[in-house]
């Protein structure tokens, strides 16, 4: 396939891209099937962070493309105001039995990012429906990324997704991010930085306590490369939030559907929110989707406010539940139940996280944190911090390996149908291509 000649790249602006430096020297992927992909010149490219995080049972499924082929045969619409059809109760009831218990109300998205605004407004919602309309603001964390729509750039803390776009949003305070100097290269939950979810109740203490509605967190930062909850903190978390009314919501776009070992970091890590936010591996990323998950005690709240026959909510997109999004999202969940994916991927974990920490005696490695099937590389900056990350990755694309690269920072995540060997290579492609590093 020869780009230059049977393809105009002028139309397309690309997201998150340079799109001019990426037009002189295209990455195209022309194919997927399993862990690689192939480029438009016939070269294999091991997926080393499984799409953006969201291909954890591999590349191109047939079962899943079949499902949708035949849903959008039989019916490939319905409005979703006012008339239902019946696979997106039937894929509600399958995700509600993977989430912690109570968490048994799911709102159907587009995306991640529209999940998180989803979350921020059931939480008003809430809030709203219990007489405490005045809880308005939100809390994050620095170096968090909630999506990009404006709810989540308001809650994300990565300075070049929100110093363009002014002030628009709900209000946010942040807490402190968990990187610590004192953490480098620990391996699964760092020892030190609990005391950082004590944030949270300064915040609460400097606003009022009736002002906050929610803190959003990623129970892992994902984006931002891989940051590990210290041991603690999300427990403390859980307690601030109990003890001044305030919604703990997870984000488990990235970890969620077995990254870190369990169905979702709620069980990974023991700690169980008001709300959850899903997207990504939900349909493996054959059709675009995201969900919430919502608490019991949080549904039947907003329920209650209205009379029998009235719109509790007033939210939701064109595309809610989508009928061809329902079929993909159950031909996954099928999988991952089938071929037992992720208690394969916890069972893959310790190889995957020895091989990656095998790369800490590189001096171009600044630091290396894992949890489960997921891990965070820093490399050494060059003059301009931010600007080595991405000079790494298209150099590992051209050494037949893809790995997402934010800033410095590159994320590894497998897909969770990975092999030893797989592994291997991976490292073995990152040595290689980092050691290059001046």
């Amino acid at each position: 396939m020869s780009i230059n000649q049977d393809i105009d790249l002028s139309y397309h602006w690309m997201p998150f891209t340079a799109n001019r430096d990426f037009k002189k020297d295209p990455r195209m992927v022309v194919k997927g099937e399993g862990v690689y992909y192939w480029s438009h010149d016939g070269r294999q490219i091991l997926d080393g962070s499984s799409g953006l995080f969201c291909c954890a049972a591999g590349h191109s499924r047939t079962e899943i493309a079949e499902a949708v082929a035949e849903q959008l045969k039989e019916l490939a619409y319905v409005p979703p105001f006012q008339i239902g059809q019946p696979l997106s109760f039937q894929l509600a009831e399958r995700v509600a039995k993977l989430t912690p218990d109570g968490l048994d109300h799911v709102f159907f998205v587009n995306s991640g990012s529209e999940s998180v605004d989803t979350a921020m407004k059931i939480a008003l919602a809430y809030h709203y429906a219990r007489g405490e309309g005045t809880r308005q603001r939100f809390v994050s964390r620095e170096r968090s990324y909630h999506g990009v729509n404006f709810g989540g750039v308001a809650l994300s803390g990565m300075v070049k997704n929100r110093q363009i776009f002014g002030v628009a949003g709900p209000a946010v305070a942040h807490m402190r991010h968990t990187w610590l100097e004192e953490n480098r290269f620990a391996r699964d939950q760092p020892e030190h930085g609990a005391e950082l979810a004590n944030d949270l109740e300064r915040i609460i203490q400097n606003f009022g306590a009736d002002t906050i509605a929610a803190c959003f967190v990623e129970p892992v930062a994902g984006s931002t490369g891989c940051l590990i909850p210290p041991k603690g903190y999300l427990e403390r978390l859980r307690e601030i939030c109990d003890e001044y009314g305030v919604l703990l919501v997870f984000d488990e776009v990235i970890c969620g559907f077995g990254r870190l070992g369990a169905p979702f970091g709620a069980q990974a890590f023991g700690v169980v929110p008001d709300m959850m936010t899903m997207a990504k591996a939900l349909t493996n990323a054959a059709q675009p989707m995201g969900a919430v998950a919502v608490h019991d005690r949080v549904y039947n709240a907003i329920m209650g406010a209205s009379p029998e026959d009235a719109i509790e909510l007033f939210h939701g997109y064109t595309y809610s539940g989508h009928p061809g999004a329902c079929a993909a999202g159950l031909a996954t969940l099928d999988i991952y139940e089938r071929e037992n994916l992720f208690e394969r991927g916890a069972e893959l974990a310790p190889y995957f996280q020895d091989a990656i920490f095998s790369l800490q005696d590189l001096p171009q490695v600044m630091d290396i944190r894992g949890y489960g099937m997921m891990a965070g590389i820093d490399v050494k900056p060059a003059a301009a911090p931010g600007t080595r990350g991405p000079a790494v990755q298209k150099a590992l694309y051209k050494a037949g390996l893809h790995v997402k690269f934010t800033g410095d920072a590159g994320i590894v995540a497998p897909p969770l149908v990975s092999e030893k060997d797989h592994i291997d290579r991976m490292i073995s492609l990152l040595r290689q291509e980092i050691s290059k590093i001046d």
